[in-house]
Parts: C-alpha cells; sequence; structure tokens
C-alpha cells in the first residue's frame, strides 16, 4: 500500500511538472530570424548552386571523335592497293565562345538570388502580418476579460438586489446572455489565435502545434511623413533588381550571339597502313568555319535584334515597376495617416467618453436613480468602442507590414 502511494504522488508531481512548462516566447525578431529555414528559401539556395556548377562546365570542348576502316580498298579477299586508316578528328571552339557562354551562365544565378530575395520579402511580410494579428487577438483576449470582470460584479450586484425587490428579473437574465456572449466571442478569438500560430510556425518550418507566446508590445513607424527617393527605391526592391539583373543578362546573352560570327577550329590526322607492299600514307588536315558568309550568319543577326528588343521591354518594365511603386507607397502613407488620426480619436474622445457613460449610468444605478439595462448598454458600448479602435489598430499595421514590404524593410 505504500509503494502504490508513492507512485500516485510520483505521477502527481510529474503532472505538476508538465502543467507548468510554459510556452516559448518569441519576438517578432526571432520569428523573422527563422524564416530562413523555409523550404521555399533552401530550394532557390539549391538552385543558386547548381546554376554555379553548370557555369563550370561551359568551357568544355566537344569530345575528340576516332575513326578507323577501310580506305579506297577493292573488294578482293587479298587486295594489293588501297589501305586500313586509323583517324582522329577534334573541333577548338572559339575561347571568345565559351568565355561569352560562362558568363551567361554565372549570370543565371545572380536572377535566382533575387528571386530568392523577392520571395524572402513576400514570406517576411506574411510573418510580420500574422505576428501582428496575433498581438492584437491578445489584446482582445485581455479587454474581453476586463469586460467580463466588469459583467460578473454587475451581475452579483444585481442578484443582491434582486433578493430585496430592487432589481427586475428581465434585467438579470440580460446580464448573464451578455456574459455568456462573451464565451462565444473568446472561443472565435482563441480560434483566431490558433490558427496565426500555425501560420507562423508554418512559416518557420517548426511543427504546426507548437505552442509559443508573443510579444505584445507594438512600435507604430512615422511612415506617413517619409519621402519616396526612387533611386533608394530601385536598390532596395529585389523584383527590381531581379529585372536589372535580367537586362545584365540579356546583355550577356548579346555577347554569346555576338561571339557566334567567331570562327572555330579543327584538326583532322590519320593513318594509313598499305597493302600490298604500297608506302603508307598519313592524313593531316586544319579547318576552320566561316560563320560571317550571309546563308550562316542570319540567325545570330536576328538574334541580337530580338535581344535589343528584349532589353528595351524590360527597361520599360522596370520603369512601370517603379511608377506603380510610388503610387502604392503614396496611398499608404495617406491611408496610415487617416487610421492614425482615427486611432488617436478613439483613444482621446470616444473610449473617454464612453468611460464617462458608464461611470455615470454605474453611479446612478447606485445611488437608486438608473436601472441595470442602462448599465449593460454602456459596458457593450465601451467593449465596442476599444475592440474597434483595436481594429483600427489592426489595419494600421497590416498598412504599416504593406508599406515595409513595398520598401522591402526586413
Amino acid at each position: 500500500m505504500k509503494k502504490t502511494y508513492q507512485v500516485i504522488f510520483t505521477m502527481l508531481i510529474c503532472f505538476a511538472g508538465v502543467s507548468t512548462v510554459k510556452a516559448q516566447r518569441l519576438s517578432l525578431d526571432s520569428v523573422l530570424a527563422r524564416i530562413t529555414a523555409n523550404p521555399a528559401l533552401q530550394a532557390y539556395d539549391a538552385k543558386i548552386s547548381a546554376q554555379d556548377v553548370y557555369a563550370t562546365g561551359a568551357k568544355s570542348l566537344d569530345a575528340p571523335k576516332i575513326s578507323a576502316g577501310q580506305y579506297q580498298t577493292p573488294y578482293q579477299v587479298n587486295p594489293n592497293t588501297g589501305s586500313f586508316m586509323v583517324q582522329a578528328e577534334q573541333m577548338f571552339t572559339n575561347p571568345a565562345k565559351l568565355r561569352a557562354k560562362q558568363d551567361y551562365m554565372k549570370g543565371m544565378s545572380k536572377v535566382t538570388a533575387e528571386d530568392k530575395n523577392y520571395l524572402k520579402n513576400q514570406l517576411i511580410a506574411q510573418a510580420k502580418q500574422n505576428y501582428y494579428d496575433r498581438v492584437v487577438l491578445e489584446k482582445k483576449l485581455a479587454l474581453l476579460q476586463n469586460t467580463q470582470s466588469l459583467l460578473e460584479y454587475m451581475l452579483k450586484d444585481a442578484n443582491i438586489r434582486l433578493t430585496y425587490g430592487k432589481e427586475k428579473l428581465p434585467n438579470i437574465y440580460k446580464a448573464k446572455a451578455d456574459l455568456y456572449q462573451l464565451d462565444n466571442i473568446r472561443e472565435q478569438l482563441n480560434n483566431e489565435i490558433s490558427q496565426k500560430n500555425i501560420m507562423l510556425n508554418t512559416l518557420m518550418n517548426r511543427d504546426k502545434q507548437t505552442p509559443f507566446t508573443v510579444d505584445t508590445s507594438l512600435v507604430l513607424k512615422d511612415y506617413e511623413t517619409a519621402v519616396t527617393d526612387t533611386a533608394s527605391l530601385a536598390n532596395a526592391r529585389s523584383d527590381i533588381k531581379g529585372i536589372s539583373r535580367n537586362i545584365d543578362l540579356q546583355q550577356l546573352n548579346a555577347q554569346v550571339e555576338y561571339s557566334k560570327r567567331k570562327p572555330d577550329f579543327g584538326i583532322q590526322a590519320g593513318h594509313m597502313f598499305s597493302y600490298g607492299g604500297m608506302a603508307n600514307q598519313y592524313i593531316l588536315m586544319a579547318s576552320v568555319t566561316i560563320p560571317i558568309v550571309p546563308w550562316a550568319s542570319k540567325e545570330y543577326k536576328a538574334n541580337l535584334k530580338g535581344i535589343r528588343y528584349e532589353v528595351a521591354e524590360l527597361q520599360q518594365k522596370k520603369l512601370d515597376m517603379l511608377n506603380q511603386a510610388e503610387g502604392q507607397l503614396a496611398g499608404l502613407r495617406t491611408d496610415m495617416g487617416s487610421k492614425k488620426r482615427q486611432l488617436k480619436n478613439y483613444n482621446q474622445n470616444i473610449i473617454p467618453a464612453l468611460q464617462n457613460t458608464y461611470k455615470t449610468s454605474l453611479l446612478a444605478y447606485e445611488q437608486n436613480t438608473g436601472d441595470l439595462a442602462s448599465v449593460l448598454d454602456s459596458i457593450k458600448g465601451l467593449q465596442s468602442a476599444r475592440m474597434d479602435a483595436l481594429d483600427r489598430l489592426q489595419e494600421l499595421l497590416t498598412l504599416q507590414v504593406a508599406y515595409e514590404k513595398e520598401n522591402e524593410r526586413y
């Protein structure tokens, strides 16, 4: 029996230890630092490495060609003329062509690197948005707890008054309904928090159900007073830099096409073992291609012309992207200014006025000159205004994330 008690006591200690384990606390910077573990970014790293490795083989020559067989031999069992020949051939690609090809292949990984940075910016923006949403949800839960405390106090006081006939039963039922309604709101908020946790764990490439807490302190930036610098924007945005790298790549492609006008060289050597006592013979010949003849030069001339059009298209696309980004940033700054003014109005005017409404109705109720319904309405109005203020805060944070995403600020 004593041993049984010891086992039970040990199990209780274990359960107590499990219950006291706290979820890991992750700051926003910690979350963003873990984004590099995302498989999508690692896939780009592998692709960049593959392209760099491919470039190392760009200067290789064509394989040599070796042949052997009868040469000018008559159809006789024992020929007295002709030869058995062994021959080797090798073509030497013009070094300028090989260098141009290698430079072009090296340039491909630079384009891929900017594609990776663009995706990284998208993932970081998603992480920021989900993190800020989670913070606002935590603030809403805290607000809900405060409202619950007010309703529980009012319900307790109303039940006491009911025993003395100073309160009406319908008002008590209304207070209970308002209290139960908070359970539904809390359930919805907890569900949304779980969804944000899953999204953040997915972005960090962790177990999707790993619990963690967040830092609820927020910093609002003064982006609405910023000025857009086109040069800085072009240097910061990976998608715009990606277009610049594509333009560079097209220039390297033009060098590849231009190098096609340069000749290639070849050498051919052969040895003939002659039949019938004839002297052995050999072949030693050099060859050169002539790519500048009209019927051979049409292709690379057309390609060079096409590349010039593609470069012009990319340059116009870059200008359009800069123009769109400037307009987007200007709209975001205007919207952020509006949201900040609304939030200020909530904090300085609307919420204090509703707090005074609640205090006045509560004082009147305590002095038996007011009713419980008025107090409940003032509590509900105050909670609604505070929730609306948090919604404006969330919208402001969403705009802040969008602004940083457009500027590519990590």
